[in-house]
């Protein structure tokens, strides 16, 4: 029996209610589930959407329970010690206390892969975590040094940098970082049975730098990088300018796309596949995926959340394991 660990997120946003809008659906699925989050609160959202689920709280992944929603729930918060949709430091709190959980019980082999539902950063440092996100908890409490972004959905798109100032992200766009990415992103795609994958490197300025009449950081960095990339066997090409790249590869192109800073992917990835677009971490010791969408506290407690990016994630995290077999 293959079991997953889901986080659920910040117990004021959506995370709750999606986690068991997807669980609802178990016959969708081949492995098995474990929910780190509040029993309580998970309750509360099972009644109110009239749903038929029975759950179950333990304090270990062996008492799993067959049939039911399993919950481990380290730190038992409930509905009244919180408000929906608003921010808490209490709600940041346990939302990185479920994730620390599910990592330890991850590398400790109890559970196969995380998926993780939405956290709120502000909430996330008012409970005295000061993370950037998700990705840089698992990067952390897994000693993780090479790791990044990754949109797995139509598009496969790695990010060369993440939560920073766009500033910043030029700074980030160094020869090294680069070519982790692209090493990391043909790891990831090989896994999902891609035999050499074809990788395309976007560039950081508008036309890929015009061979250096908007900027030098395609000379200097990316283009460095992408040669030491081939010299190792890496199908790559590049840089090529953003503004095509990802079209190229929704058009079958491309296997997968480096991206130079957070925004760059991201638009490109959600313009057309907001719920098939899953967000993993590569370069971890374990297996993760993640929701791409925020708490949403404007709609949290409402019963309108749609779960099919949390099945998505799912999915993919058993693609993952499977191609691990």
């Amino acid at each position: 029996m293959k079991i997953i660990g889901i986080t659920m997120g910040d117990p004021a946003g959506v995370g709750p209610e999606i986690v068991v809008k997807a669980l609802a659906d178990s016959q969708e699925f081949e492995a098995d589930y474990v929910v780190y989050g509040a029993a309580d609160i998970l309750q509360h959202y099972i009644d109110q959407l009239g749903l038929n689920c029975k759950v179950k709280e333990i304090s270990q992944v062996e008492e799993y329970e067959e049939g039911a929603v399993n919950v481990i729930d380290p730190i038992h918060l409930t509905m009244d010690q919180y408000q929906i949709g608003a921010l808490s430091a209490k709600c940041g709190d346990a939302a990185y206390r479920y994730i620390e959980r599910s990592i330890q019980d991850a590398l400790a082999g109890k559970i196969e892969a995380v998926v993780t539902g939405p956290l709120n950063k502000e909430a996330l440092h008012m409970g005295g975590h000061n993370y950037d996100g998700h990705t840089e908890i698992f990067a952390t409490l897994t000693h993780t040094k090479d790791y990044a972004m990754m949109f797995y959905g139509p598009l496969k798109i790695m990010h060369v940098s993440t939560h920073c100032s766009l500033r910043e992200a030029c700074d980030r766009a160094t020869k090294e970082r680069v070519l982790t990415c692209i090493r990391l992103i043909c790891q990831a795609l090989k896994r999902t049975g891609l035999e050499n994958p074809y990788i395309a490197v976007a560039g950081l300025n508008p036309h890929a730098g015009e061979h250096g009449l908007f900027g030098t950081e395609e000379i200097d960095q990316i283009i460095p990088a992408i040669e030491e990339a081939k010299a190792e066997g890496i199908n790559v090409t590049g840089p090529i300018p953003p503004d095509t790249v990802f079209s190229k590869a929704l058009n079958g192109v491309y296997d997968g796309v480096i991206a130079m800073y957070h925004d760059q992917g991201h638009i490109a990835a959600k313009m057309q596949h907001m719920s098939d677009c899953v967000n993993c971490t590569i370069g971890l010791p374990i297996i993760r995926t993640s929701v791409d969408h925020g708490t949403a506290f404007d709609i949290a407690g409402k019963g309108i959340a749609d779960g099919k990016n949390m099945k998505q994630s799912m999915h993919v995290a058993e693609e993952f394991l499977k191609a691990e077999e």
